[in-house]
């Protein structure tokens, strides 16, 4: 089994166990809109293909979109409810604060969708369709979406707060917060492969290059050479929103590379390299397993 097979079967399994769905989709269907809006996986395909024309980050950036709605509520579009007098949005959460990007790239394809299908497809579905395309998109290997979702009326900032992941979190605290969402070891070190592509601010991991845990060191198991070349783009007193690779080799393709990273030291976030670092885990063999194979072309 490749690297993109198991961690797509993966994304699905974590898709259908937070919308609360059995694995056997449940009343999820991939043919849901068979009927009713026949085109909607070339629209979705065509729009994100456009924006990344100008914006090579976008396919990563509508992947965490998604993870990041999964993670509050279930996969129910929460995350795109603006804040009103009723609504604390999701967005203000602290983990999606001037982070969560990609929300005019859904506009634009729910106008899409709408021109086609009126008042059938909910947000929620385009969120889920939008994060296989991007996969697709940046050469991976496609999935049968199971569709069917409703949206929220809803948001959480609270609940985003408490459940979604920081990159600082050590290997115990990462498997709990997935644990809270019934996924599995297996779910987390495959779904954390989607570090594979897009870019991540310093202020998410520059303590790991001078302060790591309050040591005033940096992290020991990051890679030396890595460590200078990060010290460049992310000096301890420079600008936290500055840029870089999640993936130091082939930074905008859905590949294996994160895995391999891993092997040498170069996860970029904490969250990352305690996959591969922590002793004695049970995710190493994992990430292994994901490293050895090869990935589609």
């Amino acid at each position: 089994m490749s690297f993109v097979r198991l961690s797509v079967a993966a994304l699905c399994c974590t898709i259908v166990v937070l919308a609360g769905i059995s694995v056997s989709y449940g009343q999820l269907d991939p043919s849901f809109y068979e009927d009713t809006c026949p085109k909607l996986q070339a629209i979705v395909l065509e729009v994100v293909h456009n924006a990344l024309r100008s914006d090579r980050r976008i396919g990563a950036s509508l992947i965490r979109l998604h993870f990041h709605d999964c993670f509050v509520q279930g996969c129910d579009a929460s995350i795109l409810l603006n804040k009103t007098d009723t609504i604390d949005s999701e967005q203000d959460a602290f983990p999606n604060v001037n982070s969560i990007r990609g929300l005019d790239v859904v506009n634009n394809i729910k106008s899409a969708v709408e021109a086609a299908c009126p008042a059938t497809v909910s947000c929620a579905d385009i969120l889920a369709l939008a994060a296989e395309v991007s996969v697709v998109l940046a050469g991976g290997r496609g999935w049968r979406v199971p569709l069917g979702r409703r949206d929220s009326t809803t948001a959480n900032r609270g609940l985003a707060n408490a459940n979604l992941p920081p990159p600082f979190f050590n290997l115990d605290k990462l498997k709990a917060s997935f644990a809270a969402q019934g996924l599995n070891t297996t779910d987390l070190v495959a779904l954390s492969g989607a570090h594979t592509f897009g870019r991540s601010h310093c202020r998410n991991f520059v303590d790991r290059l001078c302060n790591f845990s309050g040591t005033g060191q940096p992290d020991p198991t990051l890679n030396p050479w890595y460590l200078q070349k990060l010290r460049v783009i992310c000096p301890q007193d420079g600008d936290g929103n500055n840029l870089t690779n999640l993936d130091l080799t082939t930074p905008d393709k859905f590949d294996k590379n994160y895995y391999t990273n891993l092997h040498f030291h170069a996860g970029l976030l904490n969250s990352d390299q305690v996959l591969f670092s922590t002793f004695g885990a049970d995710t190493i063999p994992i990430v292994n397993s994901f490293a050895r194979d090869t990935a589609p072309s």
